[in-house]
């Protein structure tokens, strides 16, 4: 028995997310029958977590066992052969019979896109979410350093949930703007529901004057009422997995 991580990139614009549903195979469905496809063998693959419907990933983790003994540096080349475009395996390694992708997780980092301009971009529209208002982005940028440190982040989850401990650490927030595009990096040990995509909605509405409260404030507030949108899926990406 071999214990096989995959490091994984996909566009999730077309998938119900990470988790198959009834009626999809999504990212994951799609990739245990990539593998049925090259070793005749029915798996269940683990992954590091999910990811809602059109959200992206630039590494995503996930671990499968298989008795193939197909060699280590052809299953990414083989299991691309059988995937559609839009997933695509970069990585493998065997690893540890021990290994388990979601639960020796010990962190993970986050990108989101915006696209600020009067227009829409043909180029960006899938990937980024476009904000057509002005927004003060040195305001923007200080209001997020308040992320950093480890808070009761309560009041930035969507509701349905299940999740009682709702504290987690944030160890990183850098955010850089090229022309049109604001990039938005936050990395930390774990995410409620929503919680980066909340996080940007409200760094969005604080930037352009919607909301007049600190970031730290609204965190310490613990209420979703007092936080800002969720922003679109299709501006988020899984850039990393830590281990």
């Amino acid at each position: 028995m071999r214990n096989i991580k995959l490091t994984i990139q996909y566009n999730g614009k077309k998938y119900c997310g990470w988790q198959k549903q009834n009626n999809s195979l999504g990212v994951e469905g799609n990739i245990e029958q990539a593998i049925k496809d090259i070793t005749n063998e029915s798996v269940k693959i683990n992954g590091s977590g999910r990811t809602d419907a059109g959200v992206h990933a630039l590494g995503q983790v996930a671990n499968f066992n298989t008795n193939s003994n197909i060699p280590i540096e052809k299953i990414p080349k083989a299991l691309n052969s059988k995937l559609p475009k839009d997933i695509v395996i970069i990585n493998a390694e065997e690893v540890d019979l021990g290994f388990h992708s979601r639960y020796l997780s010990k962190g993970k980092r986050y990108r989101y896109i915006i696209y600020n301009s009067q227009y829409k971009s043909p180029i960006y529209s899938d990937i980024s979410y476009f904000v057509k208002y002005d927004l003060d982005f040195e305001k923007m940028k200080k209001e997020a350093k308040s992320l950093v440190g480890t808070y009761d982040f309560k009041g930035f989850m969507s509701p349905g949930s299940s999740v009682k401990n709702t504290v987690r650490t944030i160890y990183d927030v850098e955010i850089s703007r090229q022309e049109e595009l604001i990039v938005i990096e936050i990395e930390g040990n774990g995410f409620l529901y929503n919680m980066v995509r909340i996080i940007v909605g409200t760094l969005v509405d604080i930037a352009r004057g919607r909301i007049d409260k600190s970031m730290l404030s609204i965190i310490e507030s613990k209420l979703r009422s007092e936080a800002g949108h969720t922003a679109p899926a299709h501006g988020l990406f899984l850039k990393k997995v830590d281990y």
